[in-house]
């Protein structure tokens, strides 16, 4: 790992491979020290990745003020600012797919090919599921609706037919949950995060991003539900969009096929 200074703030950065440089902005609450993440995938044996904690994550800095969707975006370019990058393909996952779209509206001449990942464009499109409503229930119940909302299939049909199995992907979910937990400026990070992602609106600026744009939904995914992933993909001249198999929070590793799609789209050069 490594810190830089961009944008007026001090970032946690870490990169790994070699190749074209492949700027990933992951989902709500990444932190670098969570593994694996995308480091750790395929993308790294074909590209040069970098994946950094946001502002108010990780071991970024953590300014005491509101954040905005503009910020993040002024952050990711400042970030290939610091690295001397010109362009760079870029990755965004989640939350990070709601930057790179920002990112590519205002700053198109530094991103070479596009990928959107389980995101949506707010507004008319349609918004990601409101998680922050989560934030003040019980971990139990908290991780239980996080759980229904990122995958279709956990049901509460489904959870009182397999209960054990059920009982064992909730207590995960409160595990992870509870990482840090007692640190009072990442939770406070990860609220103003999650009140930045409230206000994304991107719609009717879509059609600005002529940048070669791959747009992929999760067939169980209902934070992005599908429907809403189609239509950012219309939106934006010429993307192509594919569903693959996996909830939100599994597509980009529950099977090959994302990081499949995403390495070829990427090394494409027609």
């Amino acid at each position: 790992m490594q810190f830089v200074r961009a944008n007026g703030l001090n970032f946690c950065l870490e990169r790994r491979g070699s190749g074209d440089p492949v700027l990933f902005l992951g989902g709500t609450g990444w932190d670098l020290r969570d593994r694996p993440n995308p480091l750790d995938g395929p993308l790294a044996k074909h590209f040069e990745v970098i994946l950094f904690d946001q502002r108010g994550m990780g071991q970024s800095d953590k300014p005491d003020i509101e954040y905005s969707m503009a910020d993040y975006a002024e952050d990711a370019l400042g970030i290939l600012d610091a690295l001397g990058l010109g362009s760079a393909h870029v990755v965004g996952f989640s939350f990070g797919g709601m930057v790179a779209q920002e990112l590519a509206i205002r700053h198109p001449e530094r991103v070479r090919r596009l990928v959107l990942a389980g995101a949506t464009s707010g507004g008319a499109g349609g918004s990601s599921y409101p998680i922050q409503e989560f934030l003040d229930l019980d971990p139990e119940t908290r991780a239980r609706r996080g759980l229904e909302v990122m995958d279709l299939a956990f049901t509460p049909e489904w959870q009182a037919a397999n209960p054990a199995e059920a009982a064992r992907l909730i207590r995960e979910r409160m595990i992870l949950a509870a990482r840090r937990a007692d640190d009072v400026a990442l939770e406070t990070g990860k609220r103003r995060q999650l009140a930045a992602r409230a206000q994304h609106d991107c719609f009717d600026r879509l059609h600005r991003i002529q940048n070669p744009t791959l747009v992929i939904a999760g067939e169980r995914d209902g934070q992005a539900p599908r429907e809403f992933v189609a239509r950012l993909a219309a939106a934006i001249p010429d993307a192509r969009m594919i569903v693959v198999p996996g909830a939100h929070h599994t597509m980009l590793g529950g099977s090959p096929d994302a990081y499949e799609a995403i390495i070829a789209f990427l090394r494409d050069t027609g």
